[in-house]
């Protein structure tokens, strides 16, 4: 993940594999995507499996992939503010990506 406005402007400009570490370059945000490509899930059991990542850390990248287009906000119930997170077609896309470092990190690490 690029940290600083100025890298995002010069390493993101024309690099397509810069523009995606900055938005899914972190472990957070890959584990999401890992836990959202089994089904999607509610804020409560995205915590539950990232045991020991604040909530707000964990709520700020869910916002940030929404924004990006990874991550849809679907409401479940009109009584009670609850929400499934689900992938877009566009956070599908990702699954070579995550199964790819699935493989070698089963393989090599």
């Amino acid at each position: 993940m690029l940290r600083t406005k100025r890298q995002r402007r010069i390493l993101c400009r024309s690099c397509p594999i810069a523009r995606t570490a900055d938005i899914v370059g972190d472990s957070v945000s890959l584990l999401i995507l890992r836990d959202l490509f089994v089904k999607p899930r509610g804020f409560t059991e995205l915590e539950l499996s990232l045991n020991g990542i604040s909530s707000r850390t964990i709520c700020n990248k869910l916002k940030k992939m929404e924004k990006s287009g990874l991550l849809l906000r679907v409401p479940k119930s009109a009584f009670y503010p609850r929400v499934d997170w689900r992938l877009t077609v566009k956070g599908r896309a990702l699954r070579s990506v995550v199964e790819a470092m699935r493989t070698f990190g089963a393989k090599h690490l």
